[in-house]
């Protein structure tokens, strides 16, 4: 193999490919990475990243874990998932970042990544693991520092997928939740910050918290335009709301379909971002967008079907957590905490985390197909007998 050649081809396609960056574009040269790496002929750093990711367990998963519906996806397999939220962001941000002439290649790698953490059944199953992780002393549960223990602690047998700072700073960095109508990168991050954040936002405390990077930024942005009018598209499916219902001034600034929403957000993310040093809407769009977002709280994610599903959640979780709590203690090693997960990690893993650690990362990790065949195997064990 003639690698010489190879990075000769790589050199000068780097070149072609840098030379439109935005002067607030991060470069492939600044990546860096916490143990040091082979270097590839091919891709760049960041596109090593994205490529890991995507070849990951935790990626694959995300086709069985739910978006907002709990249950859904059984009957009616046209509802979002995990998936095809992540491919939207992806795109979406993707499409901004080649707009504003920014790093696109880094920009899908937080992306792709960005809800790795996520347990089954969405913000429901958020919630209801938060609460069994508060009782048993670990700090609260939150999806996007769990996303980065994945790529860090928990992917490829607990040796982690040795991601650059700059993608690992972007997944923990996203929350679609948050309304901000200008993103502004603070590029004065670092390891210490994060491990600032994770304990205080374990501890349950507010924490001011912005991307490293202006990429990381378009992702956050990006995932609030990916959610937003599809939640709606999918109550409208699910006879949760009707088209009508959409706030009237808000369907007609932004527009009554998902297509058409995002359009708007995303020309007016274009426009308001172009050779600046920050990610934004402007003020009147901003205004719309977070009164559809209110919107969506009062009428779909509070629903009466969708807390009725909580319940359900809230209880099977408790169960779990606890029966893997006592499996670990009896060391019971006909657990699936033992055969699908505690087996496979190394011992730098299993000598790092404490036992409600260990049980919180298995639950994290399955679809909702697996939590409910494992809900069904200890609620009635006979049946499958």
């Amino acid at each position: 193999m003639d690698n010489k050649k190879l990075a000769e081809i790589y050199k000068e396609n780097i070149e072609h490919t840098t030379c439109y960056y935005s002067e607030f574009a991060c470069r492939n040269e600044q990546a860096i990475r916490l143990m040091p790496d082979e270097r590839c002929h091919m891709r760049t750093p960041f596109a090593v990243d994205r490529d890991r990711i995507l070849h990951s367990g935790a990626y694959r998963r995300y086709q069985g874990k739910t978006q907002v519906f709990s249950f859904t996806n059984m009957f009616d397999e046209e509802t979002s998932n995990r998936s095809l939220h992540t491919t939207y962001v992806s795109q979406i941000s993707r499409t901004i970042a080649k707009m504003l002439h920014l790093n696109q290649e880094l920009t899908e790698a937080i992306a792709l990544g960005h809800d790795l953490g996520h347990p089954p059944f969405g913000h429901d199953g958020e919630v209801s693991l938060n609460k069994s992780c508060v009782k048993h002393g670990i700090g609260h549960f939150h999806h996007n520092i769990q996303s980065l223990n994945v790529v860090d602690h928990i992917a490829l047998q607990g040796r982690g997928m040795n991601l650059t700072f700059q993608v690992r700073d972007g997944i923990i960095s996203h929350d679609g939740e948050v309304h901000n109508t200008v993103l502004t990168p603070d590029r004065d991050k670092s390891e210490e910050t994060i491990n600032d954040y994770i304990t205080a936002k374990k501890n349950g405390k507010k924490y001011n918290w912005m991307p490293a990077t202006l990429e990381g930024c378009v992702v956050r942005i990006s995932d609030t335009i990916a959610y937003i009018g599809q939640d709606i598209e999918d109550a409208i499916r699910l006879n949760i709301i009707q088209r009508k219902d959409i706030p009237r001034d808000c369907a007609k600034y932004l527009g009554d379909t998902n297509s058409k929403i995002i359009d708007k957000l995303v020309k007016s993310v274009i426009l308001n971002s172009y050779e600046k040093d920050q990610v934004a809407f402007d003020e009147e769009t901003s205004h719309y967008l977070l009164k559809l977002k209110k919107f969506n709280y009062a009428r779909i994610y509070t629903d009466k079907n969708v807390k009725q599903a909580r319940k359900v959640i809230d209880k099977s979780m408790e169960i779990l957590f606890d029966q893997y709590m006592e499996d670990i203690l009896n060391k019971d090693h006909s657990s699936k905490i033992f055969t699908q997960f505690l087996n496979s990690k190394n011992e730098k893993y299993l000598n790092s985390f404490c036992d409600a650690e260990k049980v919180r990362d298995f639950i994290a990790t399955m679809t909702d197909r697996y939590y409910n065949e494992e809900i069904k195997t200890y609620l009635l064990p006979g049946s499958f007998y």
